[in-house]
C-alpha cells in the first residue's frame, strides 16, 4: 500500500509545476509535535493559548483539591473536595479533547487540499 501511495505522489509531482509541487510537499504528513504546533498557529490559535492557560489554572486547583481532601477528616468536606477534584478532571479532559479535535480538523483540511490539488492536476492533464 505504501508503494502505491509513493507512486501516486510521484505521478502527481510530475504533472505539477515546480511551485505546485513545492506546495504539495508541504501538505505531507506531520508528526505529533508538528500537529500540536499547527493548532497554536491557526486562526483560532489565540483560543488554544487561552485554553492552555485555563488548563494550567484548573490543574493547580485540582492539586489544591487533592491536598485539601487528604488534610480533612470531616465526611462532608471529603465529599465536597472529591467532587471538586472530579469536576477539575472533567474540565481538563474537555480542554484536551478540544485540542485533539482541532488537530484532527487540521489533518482533514490538509487531506482535502491534497485532493483538490490531485483533481487540479488531473484536469490539467486531460
Amino acid at each position: 500500500m505504501k508503494k502505491n501511495t509513493e507512486k501516486i505522489d510521484e505521478l502527481i509531482k510530475e504533472a505539477l509545476t515546480k511551485e505546485e509541487a513545492k506546495f504539495y510537499d508541504e501538505l505531507g504528513e506531520q508528526n505529533l509535535f508538528g500537529k500540536i504546533n499547527e493548532v497554536y498557529r491557526g486562526k483560532m490559535g489565540w483560543l488554544a493559548i487561552i485554553m492552555n492557560i485555563v488548563h494550567l489554572v484548573i490543574f493547580v486547583l485540582f492539586v489544591y483539591c487533592i491536598v485539601a481532601f487528604f488534610n480533612t477528616d470531616v465526611t462532608n468536606e471529603l465529599i465536597k473536595w472529591s467532587a471538586a477534584g472530579f469536576l477539575c478532571m472533567i474540565v481538563m479532559g474537555m480542554l484536551k479533547l478540544y485540542v485533539w479535535m482541532q488537530m484532527d480538523k487540521n489533518d482533514l483540511l490538509r487531506e482535502l487540499k491534497r485532493l483538490e490539488l490531485q483533481i487540479s492536476a488531473l484536469t490539467n492533464k486531460l
